[in-house]
């Protein structure tokens, strides 16, 4: 090793700058940050070549002064903290002094400045660190950096850059984050001559909201306060079957950051609906105090410390987790076109309006809406049914997701189609009935293990070497949900006794159906997920199936029991369970709107 000897200024603010100074993205970062900082109402951002080239960043906030001007050149020199004690409450987005200096020192930079109470402003121009000029000159009130040739002097750097339509994506998605971060503050983004964001300043969030994303059904709102803590937003629906990862932007007091906190309470609260693995999107907007918040953790500013870690988790999880309760269900849509010759013909059922004649399935649904002050009907008709059925007290109160239903009949023998005071509801029966298993399951779980019955005859069943290890090693798991099982030599499990909740017939399918989700998870998962997935594929094999016929009572209990889950609008796998064609449907479909 060689003597140790003190680095000369320029090549420490070029190290430096690497902890700052990433990609393009970093520097629009910075700029925009310090611009909100100033009270900007507008923010104009100007690259090409994804940036490589060329960054400008205007502003209309309050400018610098010549001598500030040329000091905020400087490391570590700043006007958001004067001492330690400033740190244990930052109120702004910027703090640490070295965003300017760091670029400065690894590009060619223009700053141009004037403050409203002076006529004229300051350019001053540095190149690798050095300042080559400084002038008077006309800008209007705000700020302008102008960055060129971002990593000229260090080649090692710049050719680790991607394409310029990597790095002009990820500026686009950068300004669309801090627009939404920013709803007073309107935003765009020129990348040569195309607009890639524009977005004047929003009054709320949700019009900010519509300005960067239109209309997104697929998305409920979030909203909670609790210990001091706000949190609103937008997050994925379950029912929503699109991409299994999503962006997730979340926000502390204006700030978008990264957190394991965060991320493992958003996992959580959808986990405990189902067992899909997905990363979801989210947005969402979390304010505290300064003084509950450590943003001194990483010199991007990206990551933060929370002083009440686990109550921010138990908000945010409580937060989604009522949210994704209330969860509505998707919504179907008529198309009414013109008939054709190969187009189905629609008959009169016979004797289905006539009294006395009705199919004894339809029974309870024609007195549930025979209207109460007709009494005297002796029409025997659904004519009178006009005004539905609608619930009140606490049977209105009780159920989250979906209004009370009452069952018309199957279609198929595979959905059940009812009507509540809102529509016309079709439900799938199996996954209906998987969802309120797997919540009966996991209850009686909480409080001890699940009946089971022994077999006269043990059960031996033939699976391959990995299948059956994957049970063996999950026994006492097993054994809570009512299976006892051991190995029998060769490929072959003796099954003793098996949950009184499924059928004979279904034991060997779901012991198969456990042995591969179980085999996906790790040794050490927590035991809570395998509980979860073995929840799921007992109600899977337990419920109800496709082609099953049901009577009026199992329909309006499926029905019933459904409105009591936490989570009605998903079965533990993910897929929906209830498709709504709502009164406003119909009525815009018959012109009646």
């Amino acid at each position: 090793m060689g003597r140790i000897r003190r680095l000369p200024p320029g090549l420490a603010n070029q190290i430096a700058a690497g902890e700052v100074v990433e990609r393009p993205a970093s520097i629009v970062k910075e700029l925009i940050e310090n611009a909100v900082d100033a009270g900007a109402r507008r923010v104009s951002v100007t690259i090409e070549h994804g940036g490589k080239r060329r960054v400008r960043v205007d502003d209309d906030g309050s400018g610098m002064p010549a001598e500030d001007a040329a000091l905020a050149l400087e490391r570590h020199a700043t006007s958001k903290i004067g001492t330690s004690s400033d740190l244990g409450a930052i109120r702004t987005l910027g703090f640490r002094g070295e965003a300017l200096p760091s670029i400065a020192s690894v590009s060619r930079l223009t700053l141009r400045t004037r403050p409203p109470d002076q006529e004229a402003g300051l350019e001053i121009r540095v190149e690798a660190g050095v300042t080559t000029s400084s002038r008077e000159v006309g800008v209007p009130v705000g700020t302008s950096v102008e960055v060129v040739d971002l990593f000229y002097n260090l080649p090692a750097r710049r050719k680790f850059l991607k394409s310029d339509a990597a790095e002009s994506a990820q500026i686009s998605r950068l300004v669309t984050q801090l627009a939404l971060g920013h709803p007073a503050i309107g935003f765009t983004l020129r990348s040569g001559d195309r607009t890639l964001v524009s977005c004047p300043p929003a009054s709320t969030l949700g019009e900010r909201f519509h300005q960067l994303y239109g209309e997104r059904s697929d998305l409920i709102p979030v909203e909670k306060r609790a210990g001091g803590l706000s949190l609103v937003g937008f997050v994925t629906a379950l029912t929503d079957q699109g991409p299994v990862r999503g962006p997730q932007n979340v926000f502390v007091n204006g700030r978008i950051v990264r957190d394991r906190t965060i991320a493992h309470a958003i996992g959580e609260a959808y986990g405990a609906a189902t067992i899909k693995v997905r990363s979801p999107e989210v947005h969402l907007f979390l304010e505290m105090a300064p003084e509950r918040v450590d943003v001194n953790v990483h010199p991007t500013k990206a990551e933060v410390r929370f002083l009440e870690q686990s109550l921010v988790h138990e908000v945010m999880r409580r937060a989604l987790a009522d949210a994704l309760g209330r969860d509505r269900a998707p919504e179907l849509h008529l198309h009414a076109g013109a008939a054709t010759p190969g187009d189905p013909v629609a008959r009169m059922i016979p004797e289905i309006l006539r009294r006395g004649g009705s199919p004894e399935q339809w029974a309870a649904a024609a007195a549930s809406f025979r209207r109460p002050d007709l009494p005297g009907d002796d029409s025997g008709t659904l004519a009178g049914a006009a005004t539905p059925w609608a619930p009140t007290g606490v049977e209105a109160e009780q159920g989250g997701g979906i209004a009370p239903m009452v069952p018309l009949g199957q279609f198929r023998d595979t959905y059940i189609v009812a009507v509540d005071q809102d529509g016309v509801a079709i439900v799938d029966q199996h996954v209906a009935h998987e969802r309120v298993l797997y919540e009966q399951v996991l209850e009686r779980l909480g409080s001890g293990d699940l009946a089971s019955q022994g077999l006269l005859e043990p059960l031996l069943i033939e699976m391959p070497a990995s299948q059956r290890d994957t049970l063996l090693a999950r026994q006492d798991e097993l054994r809570r949900f009512g299976f006892e099982l051991e190995s029998f030599g060769g490929d072959s499990l003796r099954v003793s006794s098996v949950p009184a909740l499924l059928r004979a017939t279904e034991c060997t399918a779901a012991l198969k159906a456990l042995s591969d989700d179980l085999d996906e998870l790790e040794r050490t998962a927590p035991v809570e997920e395998p509980l979860r997935r073995m929840a799921a594929t007992m109600a899977c094999h337990a419920a109800v199936k496709a082609h099953d016929p049901l009577s009026v009572e199992k329909m309006q209990y499926i029905l019933d029991e459904l409105r009591r889950t936490a989570y009605s609008t998903v079965c533990p796998h993910g897929r929906p369970v209830v498709l709504r064609l709502t009164r406003r449907e119909i009525e815009k479909n018959f012109q009646r709107i």
